[in-house]
């Protein structure tokens, strides 16, 4: 299966309004996703809610049950739009949580000096 085929069908509909979904996917590098967090906003100035799921054996972009439980959860909350990029945001391990805040990640040299939203964008670096 193509990487995250069924996904980005639904995210090429574009904003459709509320409840919207949004879709991150993160790695260790540029190259392989580990990490991807799904964010369910149901109504404007409304809390996400955060759902994530990990694998470390594989690309996580490429794993259909990953997809089918994305695409469950965003059915769940009756999603009208769903915005995801496949490039990858940064580092899949968190700030304050996995490391100290304001380090870089021990585990993810990659993304150490790397502006992850220009990466979000679609640049390479």
């Amino acid at each position: 299966m193509k990487p995250v085929t069924m996904l980005r069908r639904r995210a090429k509909l574009g904003d459709q309004g509320y409840p919207m979904a949004s879709i991150a996917f993160y790695g260790p590098d540029n190259k392989r996703a580990t990490k991807v967090v799904l964010g369910v906003i149901t109504h404007e100035g409304a809390e996400p809610q955060l759902y994530k799921w990990f694998s470390e054996s594989k690309d996580i972009r490429y794993d259909p049950a990953i997809q089918l439980a994305i695409l469950s959860r965003i059915q769940e909350h009756s999603a009208a739009s769903v915005i995801m990029s496949e490039n990858l945001l940064g580092c899949p391990h968190e700030e304050g949580i996995d490391y100290p805040e304001g380090e870089a990640c021990p585990l993810c040299p990659y993304w150490k000096e790397r502006d992850r939203y220009a990466n979000f964008a679609g640049e390479e670096q």
